[in-house]
């Protein structure tokens, strides 16, 4: 009966921003229909892996492209897939050239200075083609290559793909912060109005707390990325098809090697070191946030948008809605998992990483050292994945609460979601009638500009 009524709450968030998003969309189709792409998080994946299992980054077993392709009209819409353990610089630079078509150039300056790690500059093989009849290498089409500032888009993103469709507007607009890196197209700045919009989904724009949790618990960061992919349950440790794309620091993946296999056979390479900040380990921690916030700014040129979620609660004696078996004794300083929360976010989303009772989870870790960022109680919820507070906007530039009308260079915030995890947002494991109504609001909204 519970269960029933959890999801009963999110039918009804979902079907009055439905009702929102008809009453937008009534005006918005005439606006514009510029090309959607949808940018993943973290660990995520394309729609050509996880093959045969049927299941989506974008919907589970839901399919959101496909609804946001068909609804209130037809739309274009892509799906991209960046490295999932990359950082937001590298993920931008995959991400430009699979939209626009060529091959992916890290930047001389940049790989200079993560050199020791092992980094190249221009690995082989990661190109798209732009042109389908010229193409003797047979690599993946590009997703627009008309792109530019007569033919701009929309970005759609979840959790780290916020930061790293971000990261893109500010290489494409203003070029590199650390001088010549060699002629690349997107360093070359001056793209201004080739992105129309930049959505947001549970985004850790100012760093999540869980990075720095899960850091403390389990520092070998490469172990801890292939267990949550198992955990996951992403194809498990015999699927070959999830891809870590880390041709850019030597560590190619097989073609029938193994998640498992791959993590075994590259643990021990200088990229999966903590020192190495060129990493998605570093960028989405509040410290490593608070770096890339230094340099990538809101555009003046751009439609900001963030969506923000929670699905912790605050403690109780008794009688919430918290999950009892992770945290049967709970104090009201603190927040806990839910119970509807996917399984495999409860252990680190409350006051304790669970089993453990010696180290903090999301709802009750805080850091107090002045040489770092401070974290406070604000911090505390989460969605099991990303704190509350670090959703709406990066600290310190502009941000607003969306009224119906959209400000331009500015972050318009369009409130959060009560009761949604982080994978509820993208619809893992629920109904689609919990997770579209999402995607129509955002693209009711977009398509009006």
């Amino acid at each position: 009966m519970k269960f029933t009524l959890q999801i009963s709450r999110k039918f009804w968030a979902g079907a009055a921003l439905a009702v929102t998003a008809l009453m937008a969309n009534s005006e918005a189709l005439a606006a514009n229909n510029l090309p959607v792409v949808l940018v993943h998080g973290f660990l995520g994946f394309g729609p050509n892996e996880l093959q045969g299992t049927g299941f989506k980054y974008w919907g589970g077993f839901n399919d959101v492209e496909a609804h946001m392709r068909t609804t209130n009209g037809s739309h274009q819409v892509y799906t991209a897939a960046v490295g999932p353990v990359s950082s937001n610089w590298d993920r931008a630079v995959e991400l430009f050239y699979q939209i626009k078509g060529g091959c992916a150039d890290y930047g001389a300056a940049r790989t200079a200075k993560f050199a020791v790690y092992g980094k190249i500059q221009k690995p082989a093989g990661k190109c798209w083609a732009a042109d389908p009849n010229n193409n003797p290498n047979h690599y993946p089409l590009a997703l627009y290559p008309q792109w530019d500032a007569a033919h701009p888009i929309h970005l759609v993103s979840h959790s780290q793909g916020g930061q790293t469709i971000r990261t893109m507007i500010q290489l494409m607009e203003n070029g590199s912060p650390y001088g010549n890196e060699g002629g690349g197209a997107l360093y070359t700045g001056g793209k201004t109005g080739w992105v129309k919009s930049a959505t947001t989904i549970s985004t850790p724009h100012n760093g999540t707390t869980l990075r720095d949790v899960i850091v403390d618990f389990v520092p070998k960061v490469s172990e801890l990325a292939g267990d949550l992919i198992q955990v996951a349950g992403l194809g498990g440790s015999g699927n070959p098809v999830y891809n870590f794309k880390l041709e850019q620091y030597g560590l190619a993946q097989g073609p029938a090697e193994s998640i498992g296999d791959f993590i075994n056979r590259t643990k021990g390479a200088a990229f999966w070191k903590l020192e190495n900040h060129d990493s998605a380990q570093w960028d989405l921690g509040p410290d490593g946030a608070k770096e890339l916030n230094g340099w990538v700014k809101t555009s003046p040129n751009v439609y900001y948008y963030s969506i923000a979620n929670h699905a912790t609660e605050q403690g109780s004696f008794c009688c919430n809605d918290t999950d009892r078996l992770i945290a049967p004794i709970q104090l009201s300083s603190y927040q806990y998992a839910r119970t509807d929360m996917i399984f495999f976010l409860k252990n680190t989303a409350g006051e304790w990483v669970v089993p453990s009772i010696l180290q903090r989870g999301m709802g009750s870790y805080t850091q107090t050292d002045p040489s770092r960022v401070l974290v406070d109680s604000s911090w505390f919820p989460n969605d099991g994945v990303v704190n509350y507070v670090s959703m709406k906007a990066p600290s310190g530039q502009p941000m607003r609460s969306y009224n119906g009308s959209s400000v331009k260079g500015t972050w318009n915030h369009l409130g959060y979601y009560d009761n949604y995890d982080h994978f509820d947002v993208i619809g893992w494991l629920n109904s689609s009638s919990t997770v579209y109504p999402i995607y129509d609001y955002i693209t009711g909204i977009v398509y009006g500009l």
